[in-house]
């Protein structure tokens, strides 16, 4: 399983290059120019930009900071660790464990913790995961360690707190249902079929009335139970059909979003599907290929093809909306919802909003020259945005 890992990092990083279509060079189709003589129809205003440590660097993997009570929480894989004020920017603590091993426990003479998976926050308790394959709680309000508990491979997505469990997915197919005071591990799931080739990353986890939802690396939308880790049903998001094992992967890498009763999922050459909750029953499906995380507003669901289009559907039945080609092939985020707009960052580092009606581009700012992976962050009225190198940024929309 490490061996095979290893093997993912390498490949798909040319994945990604490649639109995800063939390794050759010339097949990689360059972003689309972006129109300078655009005019915005939105004012868009940065509060403040700050950086946490080295970002994901080129782990591939796509960092997110996360939010609670008024306070912006970020990791990196270089070891560190911060906390922002959402409002200000300032910066209230910050954490490093470069030089002292995992918190100063077990073997002092490891360089790094390599923070991937997270942070995810609950009350005073902070969680992250890491590439080694370890899962720390600390506190809140200083990043003071609490537990480490050891999981079977990389944690690339973030946990999620619920009561007292913490659920953390490995990128092996596990899930692991932890203590939320201890770390001790409660359960564990075992999704027993990975993938031999995969898209680098796991979707986030979705926890519900008692069950956490995910999709998989072998395209399944998969609900589990959070009390004891048993599995009550999954549905198919793709069939990881094709010619070449390029052609087969159907990674389920985005998150899976809930409205109401009814979970909406989508996959790499796959399909998006609207599922009843409760039962597992499928609703509609219709073919969409993604390796993002969708959004919803009103009565529409918005996504983010493999080529970078910008597609709007009807959540009700997943007829199409609109179409908007202007940013593709420039590997943008999932999109996420501010008032009325949608928010995407691009492969070098350029952050749009689209207005939700119907997709025309309204704004467009600047964070950085590097890649833009995660799907940006909304809270209330201000939007907050990571690049791969850990810089941060944080907008606000007025209307002209």
């Amino acid at each position: 399983m490490v061996m095979k890992r290893a093997l993912l990092i390498a490949l798909t990083s040319l994945v990604a290059l490649a639109g995800c279509h063939s390794f050759k060079k010339e097949n990689v189709q360059p972003p689309t120019p972006l129109d300078k003589s655009f005019k915005p129809t939105v004012q868009v205003t940065r509060l403040w930009r700050s950086s946490v440590g080295a970002g994901a660097g080129e782990s591939g993997i796509r960092l997110r900071p996360a939010y609670a009570d008024g306070v912006l929480y970020a990791a990196s894989t270089d070891g560190k660790l911060a906390a922002f004020d959402a409002q200000s920017g300032k910066t209230l603590w910050t954490k490093s464990d470069r030089t002292h091993g995992w918190f100063g426990w077990g073997d002092k003479k490891r360089a790094d913790v390599f923070y991937a998976g997270g942070p995810m926050v609950s009350g005073d308790l902070l969680v992250v995961g890491t590439l080694d394959g370890h899962v720390y709680g600390l506190g809140a309000k200083d990043g003071s360690p609490r537990w480490q508990a050891k999981v079977s491979s990389e944690v690339v997505a973030s946990p999620v707190i619920v009561g007292n469990l913490v659920v953390a997915r490995t990128t092996d197919g596990r899930l692991y249902g932890l203590d939320s005071s201890t770390g001790e591990r409660r359960w564990a799931y075992d999704q027993s079929a990975v993938p031999l080739l995969s898209l680098r990353g796991n979707g986030p986890l979705l926890a519900a009335n008692g069950v956490v939802f995910f999709g998989s690396d072998n395209g399944k939308l998969v609900a589990v139970r959070m009390d004891n880790g048993e599995k009550l049903w999954e549905q198919t998001l793709a069939s990881g059909e094709g010619r070449t094992e390029i052609d087969r992967l159907n990674d389920a890498d985005g998150g899976i979003l809930l409205d109401g009763s009814t979970l909406y999922g989508a996959a790499y050459h796959g399909n998006l599907i609207a599922v009843d909750g409760p039962s597992g029953r499928p609703l509609w499906t219709r073919p969409f290929s993604t390796f993002t995380s969708l959004d919803t507003l009103g009565n529409a669901l918005y996504g983010v093809n493999e080529s970078s289009q910008v597609w709007a559907f009807d959540k009700n039945g997943g007829a199409d909306i609109w179409k908007n080609d202007s940013l593709k092939y420039r590997w943008l985020t999932g999109p996420a919802i501010q008032g009325n707009y949608l928010v995407v960052g691009d492969m070098e580092g350029y952050v749009h909003w689209l207005q939700s009606g119907d997709g025309a581009l309204a704004a467009r700012e600047k964070l950085s020259k590097k890649p833009i992976r995660a799907q940006p962050l909304v809270v209330g009225d201000t939007v907050y945005v990571e690049d791969e190198k850990g810089r941060i940024g944080a907008y606000r929309l007025s209307a002209h």
